[in-house]
């Protein structure tokens, strides 16, 4: 990727690094999640569980902060992990149309530290203030024989009326609308990891950025776009997608469509930096990563120059055609969406 556009570069010479070779395995995941769901039933709802309570749904998201958490380890920083986890489920109720009103927290430790516990609190208190929502309450559990350090989840409510969940199905002639990402945000660190620590350790200085340390910019906190969610409601907006694992084929969960990204958002130089240390190829990168591009969604053409206007960084990044598969086409790479 170019420091001026994020466009394509030149594939890395020789074999590098794949995400399923450090150790995560998306299609073996995604297998393993669908035996999950056959077993105990199907959910209402996409990036959330719908639950009808009348006139309104009132929707239900859980995820945690993977491998980031070893990064804040090996620097002893603990104090951002909280925005991650906060984020990571709050973005996934913007993507189907809820507005988040309530988080509660799943911490679960080796032994207990109450310099590390409090770190996590400021950093959860910091991301509901972020995403306009209430911390409800939480759990601590100390687990030795099963949890080696630590690990954080979280459980986030949200409600919306019947009328304000977004389709969750784009169509043909729509545009595409993007926000940028923060960076890395929660997902790919598996990767990320290694090829960083490759030839260098989380404490020395970022390339691109000699005041930061490596470490640091891994943990640039998630983006919560829970400040573009009433300008979604406004518009006639038919899907949208939170750019998490699977990287780029995320914009299929809104339909087996063809979107062309025209236009994406500049990598952050930590993409470069881990696809030159990794060497990682170009379709390895936008399959696990966001690139840049944190948050799409689809919009009649007509809704699309209001949504951008009405938001602070939106921009029209593309269109969706009609196709027989889900793909997406971004910087001369097509991505097929995942069986």
């Amino acid at each position: 990727m170019s420091k001026d556009s994020g466009a394509k570069q030149d594939e890395p010479d020789g074999e590098g690094l794949t995400y399923a070779e450090t150790g995560v395995d998306i299609k073996a995941s995604e297998s393993a999640t669908h035996a999950l769901i056959g077993a105990v039933g199907e959910f209402e709802g996409d990036y959330a569980g719908l639950v009808d309570i009348g006139d309104q749904y009132l929707a239900l998201a859980t995820d945690g902060v993977g491998t980031k958490l070893l990064v804040a380890e090996a620097l002893g920083e603990y104090s951002t992990i909280g925005i991650d986890c906060v984020a990571m489920n709050v973005n996934d109720l913007v993507a189907q149309g809820v507005e988040p009103v309530a988080f509660v927290d799943y911490l679960a430790v080796e032994e207990p530290d109450d310099e590390i516990a409090e770190a996590i609190g400021e950093g959860l208190r910091a991301g509901a203030e972020r995403a306009d929502i209430t911390l409800v309450g939480g759990e601590t559990a100390v687990m030795p024989e099963i949890i080696n350090g630590l690990d954080i989840a979280g459980a986030c409510a949200g409600l919306a009326p019947k009328d304000a969940l977004f389709p969750g199905e784009a169509k043909p002639g729509d545009v595409l609308v993007g926000w940028p990402s923060s960076g890395i945000h929660s997902n790919g660190l598996t990767l990320a990891r290694e090829a960083a620590t490759q030839n260098h350790a989380y404490t020395d200085p970022f390339p691109a950025d000699t005041d930061r340390t490596i470490g640091d910019v891994l943990l640039e906190p998630t983006r919560i776009y829970t400040d573009v969610l009433s300008s979604l409601r406004a518009c006639e907006t038919h899907a949208a997608a939170h750019v998490t694992g699977g990287g780029w084929t995320n914009l299929t969960r809104m339909g087996a469509h063809r979107y062309e990204v025209t236009d994406p958002f500049d990598a952050q130089p930590v993409f470069e930096f881990i696809q030159q240390e990794g060497n990682v190829d170009d379709e390895e990168m936008h399959r696990t990563f966001n690139m840049g591009t944190g948050f799409v969604a689809a919009v009649p053409e007509a809704d699309a120059e209001q949504l951008v206007e009405e938001t602070a960084d939106g921009r029209i990044i593309g269109t969706v055609s009609q196709s027989e598969r889900g793909c997406v086409s971004v910087r001369d790479l097509v991505l097929e969406q995942t069986d």
